[in-house]
């Protein structure tokens, strides 16, 4: 089966990082993406963000090959730009041209700061975007300075995923009898977004502004990751309480007064200087014998390679190799319209 999307047709117009992400994430679920790249452009076969695509070379400050390009926009049910607002205006191929040319068009825009607001002509990157919008302030261990998530939140988080679901809710909105329209997805609104949860635990008087001081954010011993006798390290999330009651079995520590009121913040710096004694006292693969697969809530922190190798991803295929390529395989699944396994560009 070709997946979910089958019969949709998506013009991308090529760009970096959150754009190609989004695309991808389209093909992966069956959409026909075809992929706009300068004249003279290799697609890296290397790159599984631009896997299963086709690559048309035009050439946007031609007035043919703009011509070429809205022609295929007519045949087509959306388009991904993620160019600094007024760009493609200036090119004669924004959304008042397009969507004149295909009133049913999805026109996805994908930006760091949005199309409109004080920030929307600067550049930026992921790290800029999630810093003002508050996400980057909360990320870090108490006393350290702010630590970017790669670029997971702001990139691919807050802005291609986030423009995935926006186009598949609007051509949805097609489908069912709505007009085409444009979509305004910029990564600080997206990222924003992310932090709903902090957002609301911060209403409740249960989350504060000092990061590294929250359940969530390393604060506490029983959300954490600790550091094993040979170097490795094991991740821990035994928050509810009959996790918690396990993890202190395991551990040896179900009777130490010490770990009695989990959630006593007062007691955290104290816990946790104990459980990272006790947690350097065995090698990671002796705590996964003890850990594994158990309602601890625990998990070995693995490398590439090892995520690669672990038993749990092979047996569900959470990664493939493409050309020679190992990278993530598409997700979700589905039960009735698998997708077809990705191709090279």
């Amino acid at each position: 089966m070709p997946g979910p999307l089958h019969g949709i047709r998506i013009v991308e117009l090529a760009g970096i990082g959150p754009g190609p992400f989004c695309g991808m994430m389209l093909a992966d679920h069956g959409a026909e993406v075809i992929r706009i790249d300068r004249p003279g452009t290799t697609p890296n076969p290397r790159d599984p963000l631009l896997r299963s695509r086709t690559t048309m070379q035009l050439d946007l400050k031609s007035a043919d090959d703009i011509a070429k390009l809205r022609d295929l926009v007519k045949t087509a049910d959306g388009l991904i730009e993620g160019f600094r607002p007024g760009v493609t205006e200036r090119l004669g191929i924004g959304p008042d041209v397009l969507l004149a040319d295909n009133p049913k068009l999805v026109y996805g825009r994908m930006t760091g700061w949005g199309q409109t607001g004080s920030y929307a002509a600067a550049a930026g990157h992921d790290i800029n975007y999630i810093a003002l919008s508050g996400a980057l302030g909360a990320i870090g261990r108490a006393g350290d300075k702010p630590t970017p998530p790669i670029n997971l939140v702001g990139d691919f988080g807050g802005g291609a995923m986030m423009l995935a679901f926006g186009m598949v809710s609007a051509l949805l909105g097609v489908k069912n009898g709505a007009p085409g329209q444009v979509i305004d997805c910029a990564m600080t609104d997206g990222s924003a977004l992310l932090m709903a949860m902090m957002w609301g635990f911060r209403a409740q008087g249960i989350w504060s502004d000092t990061r590294g001081t929250n359940m969530l954010d390393t604060g506490a011993p029983f959300y954490d990751t600790y550091e094993t006798a040979d170097g490795g390290f094991v991740a821990i999330g035994s928050i509810e309480p009959q996790f918690y009651a396990l993890l202190r079995q395991t551990l040896g520590i179900a009777g130490d007064a010490l770990f009695d009121a989990q959630f006593d913040r007062a007691q955290w710096p104290a816990q946790k200087a104990r459980l990272t004694e006790i947690f350097k006292s065995r090698t990671r693969d002796e705590w996964c014998a003890l850990m594994e697969a158990t309602d601890i809530c625990f998990a070995p922190v693995l490398g590439f390679d090892e995520a690669v190798a672990h038993p749990h991803n092979r047996e569900r295929g959470t990664f493939i190799e493409l050309g020679g390529v190992v990278q993530p395989a598409p997700a979700p699944r589905y039960s009735a319209t698998p997708c077809d396994p990705p191709r090279q560009p």
